[in-house]
């Protein structure tokens, strides 16, 4: 991709089967306790263990575990590497959960996806987690991490481009990440694209987080606030752009693949952040799924698929060609 403006909206009518999902899984999540009568640190626990309403996450056996010095200490790496096919570069995946939940082996199935088809190796950060580890420490880890392929990505991958990605928190860490290369180290274009799925950027709630209220469907309006407490535990401030990236400065970013799902509370984060991204110059593709609920790409769903194989196809297409 040069320069230019690319976008990929889909249109048309919602899916039977996802109103279906959506119905189902706002009643399964209504039949389980609010899960801020508990630790984060319990939450977690249970999430884990599969006792939570979603089923533990299979982890994968020829996953790999690196560990990498950073800021404040250690940083694991899960890396999935092609198993079919020549590596031809990285990408660096940052997971959802509100900086709060989460872990790099939560989706091994979805990163080995894609691995096999695009040729990147994926590399998902273990970044510290808040409350216990409050902003900075997660951008922290996930700059130092950046920071770490850019001296030894070659060495460990062999050559080949790199890009970056993440769902729902795991997108505004991405976002911080890129602004902070750019800002901190001169380093625009260590990343050749983006991806940004489900993503939070505005901590300060766009209205449609704001306004969503107490519906479940995976996520709501307290949830989001809770997330944000938890992170912002030192009392740092929303207004602040490396926190919500939305407020930044975004003049010479990368291409970037935006997607989210109409039935997401964070639904304005994606659609204001895609078009401050492109009113920038930068190159943009926005795909909106109608019904899709937040994270919906996790789940069997047609819409899911689709999605997935949207954003496999540009991240296939940031690699030169022969």
């Amino acid at each position: 991709m040069a320069s230019g403006d690319r976008r990929a909206a889909l249109g048309g009518e919602e899916y039977e089967e996802t109103r279906d999902f959506n119905r189902d899984l706002a009643r399964r999540l209504s039949l389980f306790p609010d899960q801020w009568s508990f630790p984060p640190s319990v939450i977690r626990e249970r999430r884990a263990e599969g006792l939570g309403p979603f089923p533990a996450p299979p982890k994968l056996d020829h996953a790999e575990t690196l560990i990498i010095p950073g800021p404040h200490g250690d940083i694991p790496l899960r890396i999935l590497r092609p198993q079919t096919r020549p590596c031809q570069g990285v990408f660096l995946h940052l997971h959802g959960g509100g900086w709060t939940l989460g872990g790099a082996s939560e989706q091994d199935p979805r990163l080995a996806e894609i691995a096999e088809r695009t040729g990147l190796a994926a590399v998902s950060v273990e970044y510290r987690l808040a409350p216990e580890h409050p902003y900075p420490q997660a951008p922290d880890d996930c700059e130092g991490a950046a920071l770490w392929l850019h001296l030894n990505g070659a060495d460990v991958f062999g050559p080949g481009i790199h890009a970056i990605g993440g769902e729902s928190a795991g997108a505004n860490l991405a976002a911080t990440t890129l602004l902070r290369l750019r800002d901190r180290h001169g380093l625009s274009d260590l990343f050749a694209g983006a991806v940004f799925s489900c993503g939070c950027f505005d901590l300060r709630l766009t209205p449609s987080a704001r306004n969503w209220g107490e519906e479940k469907l995976v996520l709501n309006t307290r949830d989001i606030s809770m997330f944000a407490r938890h992170y912002l535990a030192d009392g740092h401030s929303p207004y602040d752009p490396d926190i919500s990236p939305l407020l930044a400065r975004l003049e010479g970013m990368v291409p970037a693949h935006f997607s989210v799902g109409t039935r997401d509370p964070l639904l304005d984060d994606t659609l204001f952040m895609a078009e401050r991204w492109r009113a920038a110059g930068n190159v943009t593709e926005l795909a909106v799924y109608p019904g899709g609920c937040h994270v919906f790409q996790r789940f069997d769903l047609r819409i899911a698929r689709e999605s997935n194989q949207a954003i496999d196809r540009f991240l296939a297409h940031l690699i030169p060609s022969g």
